[in-house]
This record gives structure tokens, sequence and C-alpha cells, in this order.
């Protein structure tokens, strides 16, 4: 018997943003103790890099099979990216040395896609529509907050090495625990129709927006009523023909993970998409821009008279702002449908903070730049990521893997652009206000596709 599925259930939010501040957790823990790090366990400062750079690298490898890995098992797969996070925390506890340490981060690094590609999937599978704008940007903002908790256990803990690990464990031991028991039961809802013009071409699409509000009672064998109290999507034959399959969810809540004959995988679903495409490519710069400007501030800032600690506690703040920033302004946005505006508007000021910076450096210019670049470019994830939400439904895990994927390439290569002309801020600064800059055109040429999409506030 069919019912409409009304109720939200936020504590699968809750476990899944304690585990993605678990997965920035465990990538940051030596952010801020390097030298330390690097002379208690008796290698160079660039091995300790390492323990960090090895998530980006695996990120950019993993990102599409985890992604659909997720779209195939969503559960399972987000369940098996918490543990493992807590075993690469306890794998780095094994032994007081360095090898253990990075086989212990390199696990955690194989989880990281499983739980961050998640992000739009738990949103879809747990919350009605309306909440979904709010779930992405709470999730978000948590693994923002995590990267927070690192810098936090850095400071009380300083070189203390071996109970600052000893928490990150029990964190992340008590993340799992509370999204695994959140997750014991399949989400109420299934993700939407994909809206993507290379979904509508195939059986799997044939449903309506407006039928994806409707769902089976997991209680109840699935049968015509269903079909029929669906009045949208059994007003075309295909979908009346198909709808007894769809409403059959799997353990998951999800359909029978066999392919429909003639069915585009979630990749291919994914790719074919032009404003998935875009949106892809045009993470590479607000991620990449970021990514820089954390790692090498303190660099860049040393010859204007900006001390280490002045550097630490900018980066703090700049985070902070990032996390207030990513849970509240992606909803007004949202719901004001100024996704487009949101993001040139951000690369543009993005662009202008840095262009200060490469001018007059300093301390009070760092606070004001960098910490406003993190109020207005960081929303731009969730942004993005609600984005995809509403625009991929069943391939929704393979497309945000895109959106990881792109953002940790641009990382990558805006890091070593950058890191290249290190000891030339200006020019540094400079270089990242110009890519900030490049993006602009793209990011208001996506103001028509936008428009097009279902608006967030409907199912």
């Amino acid at each position: 018997m069919a019912r409409v599925v009304t109720g939200s259930r936020w504590a699968a939010i809750v476990g899944y943003s304690l585990v993605g501040a678990a997965t920035q957790l465990v990538w940051l823990n030596f952010a801020g103790v390097t030298t330390d790090a690097a002379a208690h366990y008796g290698v160079s400062e660039s091995a300790i890099g390492w323990l960090a750079q090895v998530f980006p690298l695996l990120y950019v490898v993993l990102a599409i099979p985890c992604g659909l890995a997720l779209d195939r098992w969503f559960r399972p797969g987000l369940v098996v990216g918490a543990w493992l996070t807590c075993a690469g925390a306890a794998v780095r506890l094994i032994g007081d040395d360095y090898g253990w340490l990075l086989a212990g981060q390199i696990v955690a690094a194989i989880a990281q896609p499983l739980v961050l590609n998640a992000v739009t999937g738990i949103t879809g599978h747990y919350l009605a529509p309306d909440d979904r704008p709010k779930g992405i940007a709470v999730g978000t903002a948590s693994i923002f907050a995590g990267m927070i908790l690192a810098f936090l256990l850095t400071a009380t803990f300083g070189p203390s090495l071996h109970p600052m690990l000893v928490v990150s464990a029990a964190f992340c031991l008590a993340a799992a625990a509370i999204l695994t028991t959140a997750l014991r039961t399949p989400g109420t809802f299934a993700p939407a129709a994909s809206s993507t013009p290379a979904a509508a071409a195939t059986p799997a699409a044939a449903s309506t927006p407006a039928s994806a509000s409707v769902r089976a009672d997991a209680s109840a064998p699935a049968d015509a009523s269903a079909a029929a109290s669906a009045p949208a999507s059994a007003s075309t034959p295909a979908a009346a023909s198909g709808s007894a399959a769809a409403s059959a969810p799997g353990p998951d809540g999800q359909r029978p993970g066999e392919r429909v004959p003639g069915e585009r995988s979630p990749l291919r679903i994914a790719w074919a998409d032009p404003l998935i495409r875009r949106l892809s490519v045009l993470a590479i710069f607000p991620f990449g821009v970021f990514v820089a400007l954390s790692t090498f501030t303190q660099a860049l800032l040393e010859p204007a008279g900006v001390t280490s600690t002045a550097a630490s506690a900018i980066l703090l703040t700049n985070v902070i702002a990032g996390v207030l920033g990513s849970a509240i302004i992606p909803v007004i946005i949202a719901r004001h449908r100024a996704e487009s505006t949101h993001l040139a508007l951000s690369l543009t000021f993005t662009a202008l903070a840095c262009v200060a910076l490469a001018i007059a450096p300093g301390v009070l210019t760092g606070f004001i730049a960098i910490t406003l670049i993190g109020l207005l470019l960081l929303p731009a994830l969730p942004i993005v990521l609600e984005l995809v939400e509403r625009r991929t439904g069943e391939a929704e895990g393979t497309a945000a893997g895109l959106i990881w994927m792109a953002g940790n390439l641009g990382g990558l290569l805006v890091a070593v652009t950058v890191g290249l002309l290190v000891d030339h801020p200006t020019a540094a600064f400079l270089v990242m206000a110009l890519i900030a800059l490049i993006a602009v055109p793209g990011a208001r040429s996506l103001k028509r596709p936008i428009a097009e999409l279902q608006p967030p506030s409907q199912p």
C-alpha cells in the first residue's frame, strides 16, 4: 500500500555530519605539528606532509568508483566508509613509528570518498525535499567543522602526539557507531528521478518528479495500488508499465541493483549532462584557491611580519567563518534561486581579497580578507552539491564524486603552482586572484540551466 512520505529523519544527518567531521580530523591531525611530528618519528617534514597529501591523491583516483558504489549500495557503502575511517585512526595507534602512521592515513584516505560523496545521497534518502538544501548545508558545514576540531586538538595537545591520536580515534569510533545506528533502517525517501537529458531517454527516468515523493511502504509488498496512487507517473504508458519494478525498494530503500535493459550507468548519466560537467569544471577553481590559501598562508605572509601563531589564528577564523557560511548561506541562496549570482560574486570577491593581500599583506589585511573568503567562498561547495542533488537523482553519488574529484584535482594543481611561487608572495597572491577571476564567467553562465531546474522547495 502506497503512502506519501513527509517526515525527515535528521538523526541520519547528525550521524553523517559526525563521520564527515571525522574524515577531516584524521586528514589534518598533523597540519599544525609538522615539525614536532617529524622530530618525534625521525622523518623529514616532507614525509609528514605526505600524511595529508595521500588524501587528495587517493580521492582523485577513487572518487568515481566510490560514487558508483554508493549509487548501487548506498547504506552499506556509507557504513563501510565510516568504519574504514575508524580503522585508519586505530591503525595509527598500533605502533609509535611512521610506517603505522602512514598505513592508517592510507586506510582513512580510501574511506574518505565513500563518506564525502554521500552528502547528497544521505539527504535524498532521509530528508523531505523541502529540507534537502538545509541538510546538504549542515552536512558540508560539518566537514569544515572537522578541520576546526583538528586545529583545536593540535592547540590542546601540542607536541603530545599520542594523546591526540587516541582522542581522534575515540571520536571516529563514536561517530561510526552513531551513524551505523541511525542507518539501521532504510531511508523513507528514494532519490528523485534524474532530470538529466541522458537519463530522460532511459526507462529509469520515465517517472516524473511529482511521483518521486510517493514511495511504497517498506513493510508492504509493491503492487499495482502503488502505481495507482501516483497519478503523475501513471499518466504515461511507459511509467505505468515500469511502476511495479520501480516501487520495489531494496534493503536501503532503493530499486534492486539489476540494470534495466538499455539503462545507462550512473557515470554515463552524470557525465552526459552538460550542467554536471560545467559544475565539475567550475569546482576546480574555488577548491584550488582555498586549498592553496590554507596550505601556504603562513609562508606567504611571513615576509610581511605575520607570525606562525597569527597565521594559525587567521586560518582558524577562516574555517569558522566557512562553517557558519556553509550552514546558513546555501539555504538562503536556494530559497531565492540565486546560486549563479552567489558563485560569481564569491569568486569575484575572492579575487579582490587576493589582490589586497598582494598589495598590502599584513595581520589586519590577512584577518579581514581571508576570513571573508571563508565566509563567502566555502558555501560554494554545498551550493554546488545541492544543485547536483536536484539534477541527478539516482546518479547523485557518482555526480557528487565528479565534483569532489574535480575539486581535489584543482587543489593539487593550484597548490603546486602557488608552492612554486612561495618565495614570491605578491606573484602567488596575484595568481590565486587570476584563477578565481577565470571562473567568474563560467559561474554567470550557469544562471539559465540552474533556472530550469525544479525548485528545491518542491518535492
